[in-house]
């Protein structure tokens, strides 16, 4: 059988998959005042909290496999996704019912980290986890790829 790509470059693809949740949290910072707080989160630092529907975009990258055609394959994707993003977080207060929460603001920003560091735990090869988008709203997505300043 002869090779899908006849040279010895590989062509690197970008898989997507997108996820809808629905969650509440409150922006309470524990290493703020309570009039801080306030200042700083407004009307989201109600202390009943508020919710969201989320669009969570997992994204990986890799060279397309030539035996399967795939950069990874989606149902795997769809199983992590479903571990760490339905299981624990869809119709969740996620500050009371993950734990991770618990001493970690639920901004958006924290949400994406979260379910970045949380998906690779779970992926066959981790290091294929490209990005995760977190469309709080139409107009405001957050975007984590891994990287930290030292």
């Amino acid at each position: 059988m002869e090779p899908q790509f006849h040279s010895t470059k590989r062509p690197i693809a970008y898989l997507t998959r997108k996820q809808q949740i629905a969650c509440c949290h409150r922006l309470n910072s524990p290493f703020l005042s309570e009039k801080e707080n306030k200042e700083v989160y407004g009307k989201c630092n109600n202390s009943f909290g508020h919710g969201h529907n989320y669009t969570v975009e997992v994204t990986v990258r890799g060279p397309i496999d030539e035996s399967t055609g795939m950069v990874m394959n989606l149902t795997e994707l769809k199983e992590c996704i479903q571990k760490v993003v339905i299981d624990r977080m869809d119709h969740k207060n996620i500050d009371k019912q993950v734990d991770h929460f618990a001493n970690t603001v639920s901004t958006t920003e924290n949400i994406a980290v979260y379910v970045f560091e949380e998906l690779k735990k779970y992926m066959f090869r981790p290091e294929l986890l490209y990005e995760v988008k977190i469309h709080e709203t139409d107009k405001n997505v957050m975007c984590f790829r891994g990287e930290y300043l030292e």
